[in-house]
Formats: structure tokens, C-alpha cells, sequence
């Protein structure tokens, strides 16, 4: 379901000083497959950069998210995990021993949401949700 987004042009975009190290950044967030926290994220562009400090890695994703490029989601497991903001709304599936996120979208889940919201009295502008779980083919 992953679909690359360019960080890189949305920070032009937007009229973000792109610094290189921000460059950096955006393009390990950009060819992220998973929604990585911010340790990861440093670990990946220290990789590319060793001089980026884990400071800049924090600066660098709260610029992001206050220009809403970027989404940072808390998935119950105490860390703080980001991903570029989808084009696609899509929904998310957390396998809670794991920590692994599965992306989906439903057509029917949609629609049902938008049906109790009208229930209630409102028209849906924006919704999130997360699902936790654990494989049922699990061996117990």
C-alpha cells in the first residue's frame, strides 16, 4: 500500500529552507516502507550523514508536521512514529506484539463511518483510525 512521497518537493512547496541535512531527512522519510520513530530515523540518516545529531532529527520532524507534510502517529507502544501525510486517506492495522503496521483502506468502512456521523448530526471532515490486533495464526 505504500505509496512514495516526495518530502524533498513539499518542503519547496510549502517555502521550507531546505537545509541538507534536512534534505537528508526528507528522503529517508520519503523511501520509509514502515513508520519509523524518531531513534529510527536517526539511525537511517545518520547512515547517509553521520553529522546529523538526533536534535536535529526532532527539529526536523516537528517542522515537518507543523507544515503538514508530515503525520506522526502514537500507536499505543510509547514512541511517537511518522509518515509522510498520505494523498489517500488510509487506515491503519498494528499487530501489538510485533509492532508492525499494516496500511488499509475499505470502501464499506468508509461509508459506515460517514453514516454515523450524519446519525449524530455532523458530516464527517476527517477521521483517523487505528486497529490492534494480534495474528490469528499465531502459535500459542
Amino acid at each position: 500500500m505504500h505509496q512514495a512521497i516526495d518530502l524533498e518537493a513539499l518542503c519547496a512547496e510549502r517555502g521550507l529552507r531546505i537545509t541538507e541535512q534536512r534534505r537528508t531527512i526528507a528522503r529517508v522519510l520519503s523511501d520509509s516502507e514502515d513508520h519509523p520513530d524518531v531513534e529510527l530515523l536517526h539511525k537511517r540518516a545518520s547512515a547517509i550523514d553521520p553529522k546529523i545529531s538526533i536534535a536535529t532529527v526532532y527539529r526536523t520532524v516537528r517542522l515537518f508536521e507543523d507544515a503538514g507534510i508530515l503525520d506522526r502517529h502514537d500507536f499505543g507502544d510509547g514512541r511517537s512514529r511518522y509518515e509522510a501525510t498520505p494523498e489517500a486517506h488510509h487506515d491503519h492495522l498494528i499487530d501489538v506484539e510485533t509492532g508492525k503496521v499494516v496500511e488499509f483502506v475499505d470502501p464499506e468502512l468508509e461509508a459506515l463511518q460517514r453514516q454515523i456521523a450524519e446519525k449524530l448530526g455532523y458530516r464527517l471532515v476527517d477521521h483517523r483510525m487505528e486497529l490492534y490486533g494480534v495474528r490469528l495464526d499465531r502459535e500459542d
